[in-house]
């Protein structure tokens, strides 16, 4: 309820349908309504899990739920999968790797140390590494200070500038959205950030939302002067740790295809993409754009040596783009931040 509301005060397109049976309410909808009656899940390109929220067995059809918003199109790709609403509707299921603390953080590790020897070992060798080096290793759950989001959103900026992706953070509603986020606090929602530190020196941290429950991955990010050492990685195991401790059964990593991902998961859950539709000329024009995209896309993802492929090629058009950037007028001096 918080996101919907913090994303409607920001967005003019945000929408909830509420669904009555007898007059009694029995479910929501978040989402968005944009041009032509184009509908798509509330934030779905910063979310990483969506769905009808309703009482259990619910029976209504995604087409009836559409003539009744004015919708012609609701595209979605993280779907919880197998609602009977949009299950006839899906056209790929998913796995979403997690990190599954409900035994405690000690069954986890072990899960990881015996399924993944070599790069627990790795990791606990970079850390040992890290901590001589630059100062003993800390992780910060919760951090409050603004200045440490600033610092985490710069990194994954950067990151974004590094491997050729759109830049979230250029656009200031987001960075809006993210602050008040990060200032919920509540049993049920908050905004947690978790920052690693070497010594004094920040280097990899993470922001995502939390429920009762579980801790959903949104930004992690880390400094590159530090990236041999993996900090990334060294965090992550960190964050499952203190999400543990404080009493959370899961850390949701979202979907996509890194392979550090595939040996710190120890569970999965699954999600959907897919596409419902009206007759009307708007969704015959949306089929046209956005189908052949989506079936590209799916490729890629589907074969690991095509992804390594085209995130390379990111990557590099990352780089050409940031060398074509003018030099700023004035540098600021060598040790200011």
């Amino acid at each position: 309820m918080e996101f919907t509301l913090a994303l409607g005060r920001l967005r003019s397109y945000v929408r909830v349908a509420v669904i009555e049976d007898g007059g009694e309410v029995v479910g929501f909808l978040p989402f968005e309504r944009h041009a032509f009656g184009i509908g798509k899940p509330l934030g779905s390109w910063l979310t990483t899990c969506h769905g009808l929220i309703a009482v259990p067995g619910l029976d209504i059809s995604a087409r009836e739920i559409l003539r009744a918003c004015g919708l012609s199109v609701f595209d979605f790709d993280h779907m919880v999968a197998g609602q009977p609403t949009w299950a006839p509707h899906e056209s790929a299921v998913r796995p979403v790797p997690m990190m599954d603390l409900t035994g405690g953080f000690d069954a986890y590790i072990e899960h990881v140390r015996t399924n993944s020897p070599k790069n627990y070992k790795t990791v606990r060798y970079k850390e040992r590494k890290l901590a001589r080096e630059h100062g003993d290793i800390r992780l910060e759950w919760c951090a409050t200070d603004p200045e440490s989001m600033r610092t985490l959103t710069s990194w994954k900026s950067d990151q974004y500038r590094r491997t050729g992706r759109v830049d979230r953070f250029a656009q200031p509603w987001i960075v809006e959205l993210i602050d008040e986020m990060h200032a919920s606090d509540s049993p049920s929602f908050g905004g947690v950030l978790t920052m690693l530190y070497a010594g004094d020196t920040p280097v990899a941290g993470h922001f995502g939302l939390r429920t009762h429950n579980t801790l959903v991955g949104w930004f992690p990010a880390y400094d590159p002067e530090f990236a041999r050492y993996s900090p990334g990685i060294m965090h992550h195991l960190r964050m499952a740790e203190q999400a543990a401790s404080h009493g959370l059964g899961q850390v949701d990593m979202g979907k996509g295809g890194r392979e550090y991902k595939g040996w710190l998961k120890n569970d999965v859950i699954h999600v959907a993409e897919g596409r419902v539709s009206r007759p009307s000329a708007a969704a015959a024009v949306h089929w046209m754009g956005r189908t052949p995209v989506n079936k590209a896309r799916n490729i890629v993802v589907d074969r690991p040596s095509l992804y390594r492929l085209a995130d390379r090629l990111l990557k590099g058009f990352g780089r050409v783009r940031t060398s074509l950037q003018p030099e700023p007028a004035e540098k600021e001096p060598s040790g200011a931040r």
